[in-house]
Parts: C-alpha cells; sequence; structure tokens
C-alpha cells in the first residue's frame, strides 16, 4: 500500500496543495512550523478520520478560511492497494458559530461515493510516530484507549460503529442516572440500557483484549531486539470491574510472549455476564453519582518492562523504547491482519534517538512499502540512506523539489 498523490484545501498551514508522492522514502526538510508535522497529520486523517493530535478536529481548518460564509478544509489522496488504484476525500465543513466555533460536519468520499465515517476506515493504512505520543506509555488513560481504538478501527471497521453507540448508550444512560437522582422514580428503567451497555461493551472488552493477544507479540518482539535481548515487554489489559466477583476492582489481563504470564481471554458472553451484574450491583451507587462508573470507557492499559510499570517508573530512554516497539509493532500487526503494508508516517523521530535505535527504526523502514519521515537536519542521516530517499523542502505550508 502506498500514497501516490494528496490534495489539501484549507487544511492546518495548507492553503492550497497538490503533490505526488514517490514510492519508498520520502522526508520533508524545513524548519518547526512550516507544515512538516501537519502533511503527516493530513496523510493519517484517512486511515483514522480524526486528528491524530488536534483537540478538536475544527482545529484543522486553516483559520484563513474561517473569514469565508461556509470555511471548508478539503483531503483528496489516490493511493495503490494490491493492484488496485483507489481514491478518498474528506471534507471538513464548518457551521455558522464565528471564530471557528460552529458546529463542525465530516464527509467522507471513497472512489467516489459518499459513505458514512465507520465505512471509510480500514481503507487506507497507516501508523504516525510523534515524539509527544510518549503520552501512550505515561499520559492518561483516556490516551490509551484512544491508540487503542484508532489501531483496532483500522484493521475492523465494525469496531468503530460498535464502539460510537457504546458510547452513545453510555451518554444514555448517564441522563437517567442523573434524572433517577433528582426525581426519583422506577429504578427499574435501567434494565434497558444496562442491558445495551453491557451487550455492545463486553463486544469492545472482547475485541481489544483479543487485539492484544496478537499485537503484544509483534510489540515484545521488537522490545527484546531494541534493548539488545535484556528486557522483557509484558502488555497489561485493565478492566474496570472484576469478573470474579461483585465487588469491584480491576482484575489484569496480561499478554506476554511467556507462557507462564499470558492470561486466558474470557469468552464474549462471560464478559456481558459479569458487566450486567456489575452494573446491577452498583446501580444505587451509580443513581447517587449519575455518572456510569464501569465499562471499557473506564478501562485502562499499561506496559511493563520486566514486570516494572514503564508509565511510572520507566526512564525516559526506556519510555521512548517502549513506544517504538509499540509503533514497529503496530506496522507488523496491520501487515499481518491486512496482508499490506501500512504507510509509515515519522515526525523528527530519529532526533530523539541514539544510534542504535535509530538503526532499528531505519531498518524497520525496509519492511514498509512507503515511509514518509520529518527532519529539521538532513545530517541526521547517512549518504546512503540519503541517495535511496527522496528530498522535498517544507517551507510556509509549501512542499517543493529544492530548497
Amino acid at each position: 500500500m502506498f500514497l501516490k498523490h494528496i490534495s489539501l484545501t484549507n487544511f492546518r498551514t495548507f492553503k492550497r496543495l497538490e503533490l505526488d508522492i514517490p514510492p519508498h522514502v520520502t522526508v520533508l526538510v524545513g524548519n518547526n512550523a512550516q507544515g512538516k508535522t501537519s502533511f503527516l497529520e493530513a496523510v493519517n486523517f484517512f486511515s483514522t478520520m480524526t486528528s491524530v493530535q488536534a483537540g478538536k478536529d475544527r482545529e484543522l481548518v486553516n483559520f484563513l478560511a474561517l473569514e469565508e460564509e461556509l470555511p471548508v478544509a478539503r483531503l483528496v489522496m489516490e493511493f495503490q492497494r494490491a493492484n488496485a488504484v483507489h481514491s478518498m476525500e474528506a471534507r471538513l465543513i464548518l457551521g455558522n458559530g464565528g471564530n471557528g466555533n460552529g458546529k463542525l460536519r465530516k464527509e467522507v468520499l471513497v472512489d467516489g461515493i459518499k459513505r458514512p465515517l465507520q465505512q471509510a476506515l480500514g481503507n487506507f493504512n497507516s501508523v504516525i510516530f510523534l515524539p509527544q505520543m510518549t503520552d501512550i506509555i505515561d499520559g492518561s488513560p483516556d490516551g490509551r484507549r484512544r491508540y487503542l481504538d484508532m489501531t483496532i478501527a483500522q484493521v475492523y471497521p465494525g469496531y468503530a460503529r460498535e464502539l460510537s453507540e457504546y458510547i452513545q448508550a453510555i451518554s444514555q444512560r448517564n441522563a437517567l442516572l442523573k434524572m433517577l437522582a433528582e426525581r426519583g422514580g422506577d429504578t427499574q428503567q435501567l434494565d434497558f440500557w444496562d442491558e445495551q451497555v453491557s451487550e455492545k461493551g463486553s463486544f469492545i472488552m472482547h475485541m481489544r483484549m483479543h487485539m492484544l493477544e496478537e499485537f503484544e507479540v509483534q510489540a515484545a518482539r521488537v522490545h527484546l531486539t531494541l534493548s539488545e535481548g535484556k528486557s522483557d515487554l509484558m502488555i497489561c489489559y485493565q478492566p474496570s470491574f472484576s469478573l470474579k466477583d461483585k465487588e469491584g476492582g480491576q482484575e489484569a489481563f496480561t499478554f506476554s510472549s511467556s507462557n507462564d504470564s499470558r492470561s486466558t481471554i474470557p469468552a464474549q458472553k462471560e464478559l456481558h455476564t459479569a458487566f450486567l451484574n456489575r452494573l446491577r450491583s452498583i446501580r444505587n451507587e451509580e443513581i447517587l453519582r449519575g455518572v456510569t462508573t464501569v465499562g471499557p470507557h473506564r478501562d485502562d492499559l499499561r506496559f511493563f518492562i520486566d514486570q516494572v510499570d514503564a508509565g511510572t517508573y520507566g526512564s525516559r530512554g526506556q519510555i521512548r523504547t517502549v513506544l517504538m516497539a509499540l509503533k514497529i509493532g503496530e506496522m507488523h500487526w496491520l501487515h499481518e491482519k491486512t496482508e499490506e503494508w501500512p504507510v509509515l508516517l515519522l515526525d523528527e523521530t530519529l532526533a530523539e534517538l541514539d544510534l542504535p535505535h535509530r538503526d532499528a527504526l531505519l531498518g524497520a523502514l525496509g519492511d514498509s512499502e512507503q515511509a514518509i519521515l520529518t527532519a529539521t537536519d538532513v545530517g541526521m542521516f547517512n549518504a546512503d540512506f540519503l541517495k535511496e530517499s527522496t528530498l522535498l523542502y517544507v517551507e510556509q505550508g509549501l512542499i517543493k523539489k529544492n530548497p
């Protein structure tokens, strides 16, 4: 899989861009704040249908476009998958609200046909590596859940639909909990939403665990190589409720290349029953609080190096190594599931790495069909690497072949 052409209109710093992308390795060179990261973000948008770094997708619309009556950012790409060429178009339409505060509407076309957002997922796969993504390791649980869900959605488009319906069900249940707390009423009104939440939530949990069981094999192998065979990586999924009793607490599920550490994934039916029982057992407590306190929207994901939590106790170097292992492992997992290599997007990554890790990452490029890197200084690449790469220069939202 590789990107052939991209067109950007009113996206971030790009007022207008038309660019052919060569296969293999492309290096975008330029000073900071010129548009290098925004370009990678645009490419990755076609994989996830959301921004990888903006707090709100409306931030993707070029601020100069806000002066227009109907601000629109338009992204168009042509890519090759297997032996066929496909197109995708995304439109970010910002309604009237003044200062870019209007409601954002997204439209997506795949091969010229308008599709729901969830159906657009999985057509184009990419793996993006930004320096600030260390938050996946040591940041909030919400960031880890988001990373996990966005990765799964690239392989299983139906997952995004189920996740969206789960969040909607949680919102409806929370509204009912608040109403019961304020006005009272028959608590059996919650039965319907308990069933909806537990059914869809158990599907999400089961998919996450199944994915991690496969994904951990790839990430642990890469981590062992990066640590020169000295450190084992173990991924731990922590549900917000226990499957063994009704008293709460987290029961962790570990996924490790060591057979002694690997957990057995519960059947979805078992997860459904445990989730439903837990919701019923804490119903009165949740009515008082007015919020659903358990479920996959409260679950967490942790990474352990030799059984030590990297997010809590890991050094900066260890956290960076885990992130590298995750991203290279993600690339191999996507290839394993789709039989296509995802496009690899690396933003100023080499500048943060020592020589052994830099060599390992450059070695991973050999496995991909296409990689796009950014750099402020081409001096961090060796001459042989540059000889086999295409250099493009970025300045104030323009990309050109010559500096």
